[in-house]
């Protein structure tokens, strides 16, 4: 699984990306881009990557700790990463309170909008999942 490592490319995920949210988490996805802009450099079919955060403030490093490993299974059950997708997995106060069972229900709805074709600005995806 490739994963987004730069804090750059992490932030700019953040203020362009279409947010999905769920009462668990909160899913960002934005188009995988290639770092180069010229034509021939241009690649399609990239492989996705993903990033899992779970914050300072929702609790302690072990909370944190349980938080990402559940982001990583929850990618891997939902069939990610998607191609040409960048998708920040960001964890949210509640994620570690609910089963996973609950969770994962949850977020299937999220995954069917990671697979297919969406608009920017068409919030129907928002509202179906919670």
């Amino acid at each position: 699984m490739d994963t987004i490592k730069s804090s750059t490319e992490i932030s700019q995920l953040f203020s362009t990306g279409r947010r999905l949210k769920t009462p668990y988490l909160t899913l960002i996805v934005g188009e995988h881009s290639p770092m180069s802009t010229r034509a021939e450099d241009v690649q399609h079919d990239l492989p996705g990557r993903v990033a899992f955060i779970a914050g300072k403030k929702l609790g302690n490093a072990v909370w944190r700790n349980r938080a990402k490993r559940r982001l990583r299974a929850l990618c891997r059950d939902l069939g990610g990463p998607w191609p040409d997708k960048d998708v920040v997995f960001l964890a949210r106060a509640s994620l570690c309170r609910a089963s996973y069972g609950d969770v994962l229900r949850a977020c299937t709805g999220a995954a069917a909008h990671l697979s297919s074709p969406w608009e920017r600005g068409n919030d129907e995806a928002d509202r179906c999942l919670h």
